[in-house]
């Protein structure tokens, strides 16, 4: 059986690595990686394959960057024409960039079967680009692999047939266990002269945060301050860096003591300073579910979430401007509880989604 794992950014190969290994053991599944090129990714290296244990995509699309319509109507164009020259048994999309969707529609039109890793997640915020993504592609998708409840009851809700569901689990937590022993190996905190528990992680780096020149400076300014009694690492996000440049806001950053402003970290570097962070302060999906995961507390810079589990039984809060500093004392001060596990995060999502696979389709 001829499968498809398409990936776009480097959290999509991260998404599927774990289902790519899963697969290979298997006699009947032969997994192809398309990259689609959506995206230019840093640290996206051979070190990042090998750490991974990938090897290089099979088909690379080269659709580049450019509006939503044009990364979409490129995707469906260049990869219509992969589909019709090998066709698969089965797409696998993941998440919800641009290249899930519109994969989604380019094999669907041609009848091929599509698979939703991730399926069923909603902020319920139809300005988020990423939120008509995820609606298009479950509405659309044959099979919908979802990591938790509240994502069964998202399609349920949408009409969309039970038969089609499938809780599997989380499979970023999957691809945190393949790696921890490189993570824990890191001791990136040292470079910085830190301690574990002695520092915070900040990732900042959506358009409603970092796009706003006011907005921008304010977060600086409150970060200034939690650096004061804290310190902060902070791998700087290209595109919050072009807007602390252009506001004049990176001497502010680099000048305030405590605070370490670098360039976007690899992988496993990276999660070595979540795993041994006392808190985060995010923006981004992924950190979410990981903080949660390992109970660390999360400070999420935004209105919504399409995690919201991650706040129900985790430990990740929503948080303004105006409430951040005193989240970040009630967590320097003990105030906020450890929760327990969520059902099938525990690094075992990639086997649920290769038996359901084969249930699926080999019956």
């Amino acid at each position: 059986m001829l499968i498809h794992l398409i990936a776009a950014a480097r959290p999509n190969f991260m998404k599927i690595a774990p289902l790519y290994h899963a697969l290979k053991k298997e006699e009947w599944a032969t997994p192809v990686i398309v990259h689609t090129g959506q995206h230019y990714d840093l640290n996206m290296s051979d070190a990042f394959f090998n750490d991974l244990g990938l090897p290089e995509p099979d088909l690379h699309l080269g659709v580049g960057s450019g509006t939503h319509a044009e990364q979409t109507g490129q995707v469906m164009i260049t990869y219509e024409k992969a589909l019709m020259q090998s066709r698969p048994d089965l797409v696998v999309v993941v998440g919800d960039v641009n290249s899930t969707m519109a994969a989604t529609l380019a094999a669907v039109k041609l009848g091929i079967e599509v698979a939703h890793l991730e399926a069923g997640l909603r902020c319920f915020d139809r300005t988020m680009p990423e939120e008509i993504n995820r609606l298009v592609t479950d509405a659309l998708a044959d099979i919908l692999w979802t990591p938790s409840p509240d994502a069964d009851e998202n399609l349920m809700r949408e009409g969309i047939s039970s038969d089609k569901i499938h809780r599997v689990g989380n499979i970023m937590i999957d691809s945190l266990e393949m790696l921890r022993e490189k993570i824990e190996k890191q001791r990136a905190y040292k470079e910085f002269g830190l301690n574990p528990d002695d520092y915070g992680l900040v990732t900042l780096h959506r358009p409603s945060n970092v796009d706003n020149e006011d907005v921008l400076k304010s977060i600086c300014e409150i970060l200034a301050r939690i650096a004061q009694k804290i310190p902060l690492v902070f791998p700087v996000h290209p595109r919050t860096r072009k807007n602390l440049e252009k506001n004049g806001l990176m001497s502010l950053m680099n000048e305030t003591p405590g605070m370490y402003n670098v360039e976007p970290l690899s992988y496993t570097r990276f999660m070595n300073l979540v795993f041994n962070c006392c808190f985060a302060i995010t923006d981004s999906g992924g950190i979410q579910e990981e903080t949660t995961y390992l109970e660390i507390p999360c400070l999420t810079m935004r209105p919504n979430t399409e995690r919201p589990i991650t706040i129900h039984q985790g430990t990740n809060q929503l948080c303004k401007l105006e409430n951040l500093e005193n989240r970040i004392e009630n967590v320097l001060s003990g105030e906020v509880g450890q929760t327990g596990a969520i059902e099938f995060w525990d690094g075992k999502t990639a086997s649920r989604v290769v038996k359901s696979i084969r249930n699926q389709l080999l019956g």
